[in-house]
């Protein structure tokens, strides 16, 4: 039986579990608590963090491959694995680039990918003229970033003048994460296209699909995205296999993209927005959507099997994130919503519920987008405690 080792214990090692058990594959998760989302489905999880070496190398004792379900590894530790001849994937030489936003914006731009106009912001004194310049070529307002540890709409600040980041130039200078400068794209909606590949370099691609952010964090995801010609959809893929292939990433790879109009010519262009090397909240619709999910995916590639086929199961699915809840737990609504959508596939994450904490999700598949999307957002508002009756129903005499 294959092992392979995880870092990280929410609800993406969760989620690995049951293909791991259809594989027949051993999952070794370090989790950072007894109570956290994977602990409560692997059986004997070590507690420890990320950055704890000892619990790592205690993890990947005997383990044919180690990976992540997050980006927070240092680098020198997994460098260390490597060189005692662990397996790791992805690797850290592109692990890097989703773990800092200035190497991954740097690599990008000067590869030739469709990137936003961007600065580093330098930890002198000159940060204030480089922000107030940026601001005068790309304003009324730019995006700043914090480089590393962000994540779901954290580390991101708009802002219209050069003291707006004077907290995080102080922290910055106190040994913080560095900063840089976007341009604010006007975008019409955010995409997601991901791919997988496995050492051995074969690659796989699921459908493009259209990710709604509210607050920004990711709330629903239609698959496919709505209104792509072919010819967009293939370019946009072949985009992203092309990331994952000069990137040298290995297991799954999510490329956030913005839709955008191009105020010049009005014609439709793509800009890469962020990367993620693991599976990826904009694939949890493949679990019962598609032919492969992504947590099977990212097994089989990072163990080098024959990837799998990642077509979807019908015309249209769209996946509901339950953000927050009224309930004390999301399980109280469980007899109401299967009976109320008996084609719901529900995930529950075991997590305690905080307002605005990604605790499950919903997926519905069907011929219909919008009797599919106004369903999975019904049984998603239930799992949150909200009332929706009656609930949504289409005519179909």
């Amino acid at each position: 039986m294959a092992i392979i080792s995880v870092i990280g214990g929410g609800q993406l090692a969760r989620m690995m579990v049951p293909p791991a058990s259809e594989l027949g594959v051993s999952l070794k998760v370090l989790v950072e608590s007894a109570q956290s989302s994977a602990a409560q489905v692997v059986v004997d999880a070590p507690v420890g963090a990320a950055t704890d070496r000892d619990a790592v190398r205690t993890l990947v004792a005997g383990a044919d491959v180690l990976t992540f379900e997050h980006e927070h590894v240092p680098h020198d530790l997994l460098r260390e694995l490597i060189d005692s001849g662990v397996s790791v994937h992805p690797g850290p030489h592109a692990l890097a680039f989703a773990q800092d936003k200035i190497l991954m914006r740097d690599r990008l731009s000067s590869s030739g990918f469709p990137c936003p106009a961007w600065v580093r912001i330098p930890c002198d004194d000159s940060a204030h003229s480089v922000i107030s310049s940026f601001l005068a070529a790309h304003g009324p307002e730019v995006i700043a970033k914090t480089a590393r540890g962000g994540y779901d709409g954290k580390g991101v600040r708009v802002i219209d003048t050069s003291t707006d980041l004077d907290d995080w130039l102080v922290a910055a200078q106190e040994g913080g994460p560095e900063l840089l400068l976007e341009e604010k794209v006007l975008f019409t909606r955010e995409l997601s296209a991901l791919v997988a590949r496995n050492p051995s370099g074969q690659v796989a691609a699921w459908p493009i699909v259209e990710s709604i952010q509210r607050d920004g964090v990711c709330s629903e995801v239609i698959a496919p995205a709505p209104g792509l010609t072919d010819t967009q959809h293939a370019e946009i893929q072949q985009l992203a296999i092309r990331v994952a292939e000069e990137l040298d990433v290995t297991g799954v790879l999510a490329v956030e993209l913005f839709d955008v109009v191009d105020p010049s010519t009005g014609q439709p262009r793509i800009v890469i927005n962020e990367l993620a090397m693991r599976p990826h909240n904009s694939g949890h619709w493949t679990i019962t959507g598609a032919v492969t999910s992504q947590f099977e995916q990212h097994l089989r590639a990072v163990a080098d099997l024959p990837l799998g086929d990642t077509s979807p199961i019908a015309p249209w699915t769209v996946m509901a994130n339950v953000l927050g809840s009224q309930l004390p737990t999301l399980t109280d609504a469980l007899p109401e919503v299967l009976r109320a959508f008996p084609q719901a596939k529900v995930n529950i994450y075991g997590k305690e519920v905080r307002p605005g904490r990604k605790l499950g999700h919903v997926t519905m598949s069907g011929h219909d987008l919008d009797d599919v999307l106004a369903h999975a957002r019904e049984a998603a508002a239930l799992l949150r405690g909200e009332d929706i009756s009656p609930p949504h129903t289409k005519d179909n005499s």
